[in-house]
């Protein structure tokens, strides 16, 4: 096994995590089997309890692991499934130690940081290393590792020591390290300076680690004077120094790695120059040049909660834009904070108000994602009455789901105090109810987590049409609450139809209006399936309604097809893959426009 550990130096923000996924990519591209390992150095078990405001979603496996966005970025780009332990925290690590503490492993010895943690470290990457990922029998033959933070954090120490002791472990042409740092332009004198880097690098080796490669991070390719100076001052080849400066796209990050024969420097270090053939990147190149040129643009209304920060939607976002893509569109996401939307706001602040219900009318579909507490509820609520009453296409995921469901019994079955439990214990008419295997005291891991199967109950709904016919779709789960079973045939009668459901029968996955144009609730998380060149299939319809190629959409039945036929009017399709980070632009930015209302970095 060879390892690539990725690490960052002077600010944290500076995509460690694009760069490792696409070190995976052009590794992939030439011949290798990759797998991925991402440290985070906080004392949380996992991400599961931590609210999307402090380090982004939450991202599921399909084993049900709750880990960092990243380990997402991962699966996108080097289309692989992981498990939740290729995510490693301090509380995991130190959880584990503490149990073989107990059971009296280290009977008679002092447990200490070292060698005891810094040996579980090692063993974990070790082991989590040789689990296939990639749907082969057998270990792969690269693993990328990153190291969460920058170096110098007093958390991750641990982790830095067990890594540069795992170099000596694993010895010489079986580990290589990249740091990731930044050479910042001072508007002032307009030069790239390269003491913050010099400073980073000079504390890595001080902690043991010594960098073989340097990926720069820079608004403008780096000048040849800065990349003779870092290599002198840095020890570091000129040749083994890359820029990673800002791009419209992030997919021609692998393709400036290229260009830079980063890839031979990575092959040169693990002793792999004569196994592995030039990356075979044709169709990534293909896909970057083809996202770069879409102009035709589909609005989509993303009205949740957590707006003021896009990383809390990351992987709905890429859904989106997999599903934009697909069918030839621009995507403009329309943020719109649900609590913008109520009748509160309309008092206290009525042109806030007025601007967030312009860009819901102004929007072609709808989107209400996952989210957990009351704030916002109600203009979801309002939200998806909009989105019912006049047939605009809507999507809602877990509680976007049970939001629509919650509209419907309110507005149609008239139950004026129709509500989820979770936001009013009291209701009498609770259609939303919490789940009876659920934890109301422990919270983290007791949600329905993971890969969970959906039965089609209806074979020629829309939904059913857009998985390509199927009976059944496995899709990954993370709620506690779940439609009242008691109250479905009520709601049934009225008009909504649950056209999935569990093995049981009794818990519902898919609601759809069959008189909406496009009216679907899921209670899973589509989003984290979602792949460049394999759309989820929802979103797939959501886009394709949104844009007026539904029919076409439902003809193809599966993405696959879509992208194969292409569409009914006759432009041509090309599989492509599109992971652009969301920022605040009035214009292009990694491939997706956005109003940048509430969005920071």
């Amino acid at each position: 096994m060879k390892y690539v550990l990725v690490t960052g130096g002077v600010v944290s923000g500076l995509g460690k995590g694009v760069t490792a996924s696409s070190i995976g990519v052009i590794l992939k591209a030439c011949g290798l089997r990759v797998t991925s390992i991402k440290i985070d150095p906080y004392l949380n078990t996992d991400a599961g309890t931590m609210s999307p405001f402090e380090h982004g979603e939450v991202f599921v496996l399909d084993d049900g692991g709750e880990v960092d966005l990243d380990l997402g970025n991962y699966e996108r780009f080097l289309d692989i499934k992981l498990t939740r332990d290729n995510n490693i925290t301090t509380g995991k690590i130190y959880q584990s130690v503490i149990d073989k503490e107990r059971r009296g492993d280290y009977l008679g010895k002092t447990v200490q940081v070292v060698p005891h943690i810094t040996d579980a470290i090692q063993d974990w990457i070790e082991r989590v290393a040789m689990i296939p990922v990639d749907g082969k029998e057998g270990p792969a033959d690269v693993c990328v590792i990153e190291l969460g933070g920058t170096i110098g954090d007093i958390e991750s120490m641990p982790f830095i020591e067990a890594l540069g002791q795992f170099s000596y472990r694993v010895g010489p042409g079986n580990f290589c390290l990249i740091h990731v740092s930044l050479v910042p332009v001072l508007n002032v004198v307009g030069e790239q300076k390269t003491k913050p880097t010099q400073h980073s690098v000079r504390g890595l080796r001080g902690l043991g680690l010594t960098p073989n490669i340097l990926a720069c991070r820079s608004t403008k390719v780096l000048e040849e004077n800065v990349k003779a100076k870092l290599a002198q001052f840095c020890h570091i080849p000129a040749e083994n120094i890359v820029t990673l400066h800002d791009v419209p796209n992030i997919w021609h990050i692998p393709l400036l790695l290229r260009d830079q024969k980063a890839h031979e420097a990575i092959l040169k270090e693990l002793n792999l120059l004569g196994v592995a053939r030039k990356p075979a990147l044709e169709e990534w190149t293909a896909r970057t040049k083809v996202c770069d040129m879409l102009h035709d643009p589909v609005r989509i209304a993303m009205v949740g909660k957590y707006t003021g920060l896009s990383d809390s939607y990351l992987s709905v976002l890429k859904a989106l834009l997999h599903a934009s893509v697909a069918c030839h569109r621009k995507l403009i996401v329309e943020w719109v904070a649900a609590g913008d939307l109520e009748d509160a706001t309309a008092i206290e602040a009525p042109d806030v108000y007025q601007a967030a219900w312009d860009l819901l009318k102004g929007a072609d579909g709808v989107l209400v994602p996952g989210g957990f507490g009351d704030r916002g509820v109600q203009g979801k609520i309002l939200a998806a009455k909009y989105a019912r009453e006049n047939k605009v296409p809507f999507l809602g995921i877990c509680l976007g789901m049970q939001i629509a469901v919650i509209e419907f019994a309110r507005s149609v079955l008239g139950m004026c105090d129709a509500n989820s439990t979770e936001f009013d214990p009291e209701t009498s008419h609770p259609c939303v109810v919490f789940m009876p295997e659920g934890s109301k005291t422990h919270m983290g891991a007791t949600m329905r987590l993971g890969s969970r199967r959906t039965y089609f109950k209806v074979p020629d709904c829309k939904s059913a049409k857009l998985y390509g016919n199927a009976s059944f779709v496995d899709e990954r789960h993370r709620h506690r609450y779940e439609v009242n079973p008691d109250m479905v045939s009520q709601l049934e009668n009225a008009g909504l139809s649950f056209v999935g459901r569990d093995e049981t029968g009794r818990r519902m996955e898919i609601v759809e209006l069959p008189s909406h144009p496009y009216f679907i609730g899921v209670q899973f998380h589509p989003e984290f399936k979602s792949r460049p060149g394999k759309p989820s299939a929802v979103f797939l319809g959501l886009i394709g309604a949104a844009c007026g190629h539904l029919e076409a959409v439902l003809k193809y039945g599966h993405a696959s097809k879509l992208l194969t036929n292409g569409l009914s009017n006759g432009k041509p399709m090309v599989k492509i893959h599109q992971n652009g980070n969301v920022k605040p632009s009035n214009g292009s930015l990694n491939g997706v426009y956005s109003n940048g209302n509430g969005v920071h970095y």
